[in-house]
């Protein structure tokens, strides 16, 4: 009786996966939502979609709501407010449907210091109807030669490899990854970006929230940036790159003096500074040509000579700069 009640269970679940696979309805779903701890404002009306097959970043100051967010989005909290849909699913009434095609891996997570990585992954592989092969796992997240090690042996980057792991053992058609490659090392963070580059070419969505910025610019279709419990903007890495551009920059080297007013009355140039030995010129159009060019014209050199182009990062900072500044211009 068991077995059939979860064989109907099995169908049940593959025909709504079909389904909403013919639906295209959204991986994930969430619609005003909203999570207070006390007085503490965490989640305030936050609403975003994420398309099947997506990797979907979350980005933000510590503090910002980023693993409250996730955390009520796998059911793990219960919301005050909004709705959230996983597949059509919801979270909590779901669970057990949820939990066959949603992995999780947290930013902590222990187990007994006794287990061995072997039995925690062998453990795991036995809550999945269809798992991962644990040995194409722990070889792609350089676990290969721990298996036989005690889990309290582990280093903390080691454990953080092992929870990614535990997370995609089932094969899941959601994965959400809560700083996946904090305390890895670089190399360890590149076998990883690898790893989840290869799950979403097998059709999995995956919600990141991560910190480092080149790994949400190397992984990353979309980006939401949550300040204050609120999404503040939410586009592609480059869209947002693109609003954190205030003109070109190029720094160089000057082969010896010369008088500033040769580069500030051309019409490519807003502003030069200096920074060190470096000069330091911003504006619009063809810059480095102008700025070579009238130099040139003057018997001066420029060496070293860098254009320097905004990142994730520098829209980063300046978003939420600017939302702490309107924030403050409310009080």
């Amino acid at each position: 009786m068991t077995n059939q009640v979860g064989r109907d269970n099995a169908a049940r679940l593959n025909e709504a996966g079909e389904t909403s696979l013919a639906a295209g309805i959204p991986a994930v779903q969430v619609t005003h939502l909203r999570k207070s701890y006390g007085s503490l404002l965490a989640v305030d009306d936050v609403s975003f979609s994420v398309a099947q097959g997506e990797i979907f970043g979350i980005l933000g100051p510590n503090g910002a709501g980023k693993t409250t967010t996730v955390e009520c989005v796998v059911g793990l909290r219960e919301p005050d407010a909004g709705t959230i849909r996983l597949l059509g699913l919801d979270p909590r009434a779901d669970r057990q449907q949820v939990h066959e095609i949603v992995g999780v891996q947290l930013q902590e997570s222990a187990f007994q210091a006794k287990l061995r990585v072997g039995e925690i992954l062998d453990m795991y592989r036995t809550f999945y109807r269809s798992p991962a092969d644990t040995g194409e796992l722990v070889e792609a997240l350089g676990l290969a030669g721990k298996r036989r090690d005690y889990y309290r042996s582990l280093s903390g980057g080691q454990r953080q490899r092992l929870s990614v792991a535990l997370a995609l053992i089932g094969r899941p058609r959601i994965a959400v990854l809560d700083e996946m490659t904090a305390g890895l090392d670089p190399q360890g963070r590149r076998d990883a970006w690898r790893l989840i580059e290869q799950v979403r070419d097998r059709g999995t969505t995956i919600m990141l929230v991560t910190h480092f910025m080149e790994e949400a610019e190397r992984l990353c279709d979309r980006v939401a940036l949550i300040d204050g419990g609120r999404i503040i903007a939410l586009d592609t890495p480059a869209g947002l790159v693109a609003r954190a551009k205030r003109g070109k920059t190029v720094r160089f080297v000057p082969s010896g003096p010369f008088d500033e007013s040769l580069l500030t009355g051309l019409a490519e140039v807003t502003r030069v500074e200096r920074d060190g030995r470096y000069v330091v010129v911003t504006g619009t159009g063809e810059l480095v040509n102008a700025v070579v060019l009238a130099l040139h014209a003057a018997g001066v050199e420029a060496r070293d000579v860098r254009l320097d182009e905004a990142s994730l990062e520098d829209a980063f900072v300046r978003l939420t700069a600017e939302h702490e500044q309107d924030q403050g211009g409310r009080l």
